[in-house]
């Protein structure tokens, strides 16, 4: 097969960069863009009308740029232009519509309020924003309530040390760029807008999530139903989070393209029986497909969900067609179609592993399950989704360690193990989220799904706790990352593919990756010395003198250690255990016995202790 046989293939990098580029370009661009796109549409007009054809060069050449132009256009109209720190100076007070229902937090609950006017000296004016807030009131929000703030918000700060978790930015891309902690003086002044439409997928999900809340016992239980069935994984404890992390099983907690494979796996089970109807078999799937975006729709239509359903939808209409459409295309056009209606969805993890995690299982687990052809039908079901587990693990580790540094030692175990255990959970769970209203038969299958998540937990747990179970502080380079996706790109295509070409292609990517490590270890220097401080009295020096790396502790919280300052040393390549330093007080001066190194400490007038090397 030819990549020329996969047009929304070789469409998607170019809507793909389109949206990138549209990141860097200011509010407002979209006029530009349009006009832009309008130029592209009169060159393939012009083209048209001319008597003589014009090339298939440049006729490709004009179709690449309306996309490039489409991308730049779909995502400069997305970007909103947000509250900036200026248009509260002066504010007392602010108008805005509740977005969500609450999100419960140990101590306070979380929720999205939107903007829509600031009052000031002058009085009320328009304007629009979001922020995200903590309160602590006697009575729940509803989303689409109007409420009156008569404080204003600060905005989210920047990460105090460098390589720290970028909070803010994250929600940058969700165009949050405020928080807010409420005690007291919220009112809520209408709620006529609670009922409308617009609210009815997050009325549905309170609904389900009530009803799972009423009939699983088990407090674990029901974190994990309301993450598995309906994709609301806020709720989650941390201990819960890490172990499937640590397991390499964290897929399972949200509601993904695996759950609507189970499904549409289970509601394609009777289409066996009538083959040779075809009538009925066209109907029966249409049916399929109503039901996997009704599901969809229940769990609030998450990036993997809506991939899965539309790449489903296609297939469910190739097969009403008596055809087999490419998956390569609709895995491709699935998510153009994404990015046309939401661009921001690029910068989101779960879409980025879910399109890569589906990559792998279509071009890799192919030539995986050919390494063994097993004696029965049992273990053939167990090497099949054994090669499904490496395919896609081996596709998405290398974005898994770029973002989270740790390697699941145990995933293909876990895999083995989880994964049927969440099929027959999800068989009984989805059901139950239907009929779970009914007296008894809701009582009955909540009692079900309780306890077969229970068991999914212990196995979870006794997997995390074997020896090794992990491998941490892995880290990654972008131009690595690459290189490693090129490599599989070219084993999977090793038989089929253009072998000279492809060994040019790995050639080129291994170079780049080879220089561009080189010139970063040139540009390393041997020595360096890093001061982390915050707030008064609490900081850490860092030293790296060649293979030595020491480290000398004010008072800085050693439980904060590992979000706060080990990024830092994971990226420096420092020890996240160095060699501890003895500093010596002399009133204001810190010395280090064997160092030629003093510090000098004195405090501003605010008490902020500042550091003199």
């Amino acid at each position: 097969m030819r990549f020329a046989d996969f047009p929304f293939l070789r469409y998607l990098p170019f809507l793909v960069t389109g949206i990138l580029l549209a990141s860097f370009l200011p509010v407002g661009f979209e006029v530009m863009s349009l006009g832009l796109l309008g130029v592209v549409w009169i060159m393939y007009l012009v083209g048209v009308a001319k008597k003589t054809p014009v090339s298939l060069g440049f006729s490709s050449s004009l179709g690449y740029l309306l996309l490039l132009v489409l991308g730049c256009f779909i995502g400069s109209e997305k970007k909103e232009a947000s509250l900036s720190v200026d248009a509260w100076q002066g504010a007392t007070m602010y108008l805005a519509e509740v977005k969500r229902f609450d999100i419960q937090k140990p101590n306070s609950s979380e929720n999205l309020l939107e903007v829509f006017s600031i009052r000031d000296s002058l009085g009320w004016k328009k304007t629009q924003g979001k922020v995200l807030i903590y309160h602590q009131l006697a009575s729940s929000l509803q989303p689409g309530e109007v409420v009156l703030v008569n404080k204003i918000p600060e905005i989210i700060p920047s990460p105090s040390f460098p390589d720290e978790f970028d909070y803010r930015g994250v929600l940058a891309k969700k165009d949050i760029h405020f928080r807010q902690f409420i005690r007291s003086g919220l009112v809520k002044v209408d709620s006529s807008n609670t009922r409308s439409l617009e609210f009815a997928i997050d009325r549905l999900g309170y609904f389900l999530s009530s009803l799972i809340d009423q009939k699983v016992e088990i407090a674990e239980s029901k974190q994990i139903a309301n993450a598995l069935l309906l994709g609301q994984k806020e709720s989650l404890d941390k201990e819960i989070k890490k172990a499937y992390s640590e397991t390499g099983t964290t897929h399972i907690l949200a509601v993904s393209g695996l759950h609507v494979g189970i499904i549409y796996a289970i509601l394609l089970l009777p289409t066996r029986r009538f083959k040779g109807d075809f009538k009925f078999r066209k109907g029966y799937l249409l049916a399929v497909v109503v039901l996997i975006w009704l599901y969809a729709l229940m769990t609030g239509f998450s990036p993997s969900v809506v991939r899965a359903s539309t790449m489903f939808s296609l297939a469910t209409a190739g097969q009403m067609r008596k055809k087999k459409p490419s998956i390569w295309n609709i895995l491709a056009f699935s998510a153009m179609l994404m990015m046309v209606v939401e661009p921001e969805v690029i910068f989101d993890i779960g879409f980025q592993l879910s399109y890569l995690a589906v990559a792998g299982i279509v071009g890799l687990q192919p030539v995986i399950v050919r390494w063994w052809i097993p004696g029965n039908v049992v273990l053939e079901y167990f090497w099949q989704l054994a090669a499904v587990s490496i395919a896609a693990q081996l596709v998405t580790f290398p974005l898994s360690v770029f973002y989270f540094h740790q390697f699941p030692t145990y995933f293909l175990l876990a895999n083995l193990v989880v994964v049927p255990l969440a099929f027959l959970i999800m068989a009984v769970g989805v059901p139950f989220l239907f009929l779970g209203w009914i007296p008894m038969l809701g009582e009955v299958m909540g009692w079900l799904v309780n306890w077969m998540i229970y068991i999914q937990n212990q196995i979870t747990f006794f997997i995390q706790l074997l020896p090794l179970g992990k491998i941490d502080r892995l880290t990654i380079t972008f131009s690595g990352m690459l290189l490693v996706w090129i490599l599989l790109l070219i084993w999977g295509n090793w038989e089929l593919g253009n072998r000279k070409k492809l060994v040019v292609l790995g050639m080129v990517f291994f170079a780049t990756w080879g220089v561009e490590g080189l010139i970063r270890e040139i540009n390393r220097p041997t020595e360096q010395l890093w001061l982390f401080k915050r707030g008064n009295k609490e900081a850490i020096l860092d030293m790296k003198l060649g293979g030595h790396h020491l480290s000398w502790n004010q008072s800085f919280p050693l439980d904060q250690l590992s979000f706060s300052i080990d990024p830092n040393r994971l990226t420096e390549k420092r020890s996240h255990m160095p060699e501890p330093m003895r500093g010596v007080w002399q009133d204001s001066i810190v010395w280090f016995p064997g160092l030629d190194l003093r510090f000098f400490i004195f405090f501003s007038r605010q008490h902020n202790p500042k550091f003199v090397l």
